[in-house]
């Protein structure tokens, strides 16, 4: 008697389908609230740590410099990492070197007198405060390198395609939440207890995260509280083929240059909102320490919307049948031309005015963002997303590092922030057209090992 083989599809199983997916989700969504809340501390002490200190702009951005450098040699890493130890492992050894790497800007100074000695000895002269806190965002610049590969690879391993963007785009809120919380909380415990302790404080905040995140999280198969119509809903994509690819060769794929070369572009406009906003508030509208909250919280509220809407709508447009190449490419399209009253931003006499549109420009890419990083699911098989998003994470960190050499140069020689803000506004279509030269149908990587 001659046997069937054995069909690889998912099967379809009736009855209502579980979300415990969205817990999930919500543990990255959380995961990204303390990331940003970590990185952005510093940008809302800017004036009064150079107040204290007496740092220049230049001191400023090469501290800033040497996180974004650390991010960007990390993710080199990182997305490997996340594939090779699985999403659990990675998350918590992240979590880890980030949260003790915040903590330690509070003693920063001190540490900063043997870290000023061995500096000067490769030809790089700061005082002990400068030296102390470029060390302090070596070491968080490489711990908060694994949080976007591990997340964008659980959203791969939790999600179908159809999900994704969605997805993508709620835990994505959750940098927006950060950037919201930090201005809220980092002024009212600087005031009170001194900026010391505001390190110390949300750099704990990981810490506490790992007590949820290593008891409920596993794969969804080996997870008991997915039920089996939920982890067919999960399953419902087509099987990635079972091929492992060298690392360097994910750099022969137009797929993989397109997306690096998008986090390359837009990247930078991110880090410009994270680390100076603060500073041109400060600059143009006198707001300071005791006021900034309410700006900042209005930003980032709207940055919210973006974030969330722009995910939405890719996938909206993919549910009414478009193309996942049309879909995705027109919601970043939308978000690119939002991006576009930037550029008059700093000519606002208003405060509010400027607000409103540094907070569109925000919202703009928080959605173009959930599309962007969608993309590698859309385009590679999930065990090699994470390494996909870590060389694109790479490619935004080194943007990164030049918008920050780029910001303290110019404002310490002009003063304003008009060309930067120019700039801003259009690297949204310039980096969409590049996207779409590269991949213009967005066809699914056949990788070969």
């Amino acid at each position: 008697m001659q046997m069937s083989a054995p069909s690889t599809a998912t099967p379809s199983i009736a009855g209502p389908i579980g979300r415990y997916r969205w817990v999930i989700c919500g543990l990255l969504f959380f995961a990204s609230t303390i990331n940003y809340v970590d990185r952005q501390v510093i940008g809302i002490l800017k004036t009064t740590l150079q107040g204290e200190f007496g740092w220049s702009e230049i001191d400023y951005a090469d501290i800033i410099f040497a996180f974004q450098m650390a991010y960007a040699i990390a993710f080199l890493f990182a997305g490997r990492m996340i594939d090779s130890l699985g999403t659990k492992k990675g998350y918590v050894v992240a979590l880890v070197i980030w949260s003790f790497a915040a903590i330690a800007h509070a003693e920063a100074p001190v540490f900063g007198v043997a870290a000023a000695s061995v500096l000067a000895v490769i030809g790089l002269s700061y005082s002990a405060s400068v030296a102390g806190f470029i060390v302090a965002r070596l070491a968080l610049g490489f711990g908060e390198a694994g949080n976007f590969p591990a997340a964008v690879k659980v959203t791969a391993e939790w999600f179908p395609r159809k999900e994704r963007a969605f997805a993508t785009g709620l835990f994505n809120s959750g940098t927006n939440v950060g950037a919201l919380l930090t201005p809220m909380v980092v002024p009212w415990i600087t005031i009170n207890w001194g900026w010391y302790w505001a390190f110390v404080i949300t750099g704990a905040l990981g810490l506490l995260w790992l007590f949820f995140w290593i008891p409920l999280y596993t794969l969804p198969e080996n997870n008991p509280h997915v039920g089996a119509a939920e982890l067919a809903h999960i399953k419902s994509d087509p099987p990635d083929p079972p091929i492992q690819i060298p690392w360097l060769k994910l750099l022969r794929y137009r797929q993989t240059w397109a997306f690096a070369l998008g986090k390359f572009l837009t990247d930078p406009v991110w880090w410009l909102y994270l680390f100076w906003i603060p500073d041109f508030l400060n600059r143009n509208y006198a707001i300071n320490l005791n006021t900034i909250g309410l700006p900042l919280v209005a930003i980032y509220l709207i940055a919210d919307i973006g974030s969330i809407g722009g995910g939405w709508l890719s996938s909206a447009f993919i549910k009414r049948g478009w193309s996942v190449n049309a879909g995705r490419k027109t919601a970043m399209l939308v978000c690119a031309l939002a991006v576009l009253p930037m550029a008059f931003a700093s000519r606002a006499t208003d405060l509010w005015a400027a607000v409103a549109l540094v907070g569109l420009a925000a919202s703009a890419h928080q959605g173009w963002s959930a599309n962007l990083f969608t993309l590698t699911s859309d385009m590679f098989p999930r065990h090699a997303v994470g390494s996909v998003v870590g060389l694109g994470g790479f490619a935004g960190a080194v943007g990164g590092m030049l918008i920050a050499k780029i910001t303290g140069y110019i404002l310490q020689t002009t003063g304003s922030y008009i060309p930067i803000f120019f700039m801003a506004a259009f690297a949204y279509l310039v980096a969409l057209l590049v996207i779409h030269i590269l991949v213009p149908k967005m066809e699914p990587v056949r990788l070969e090992g």
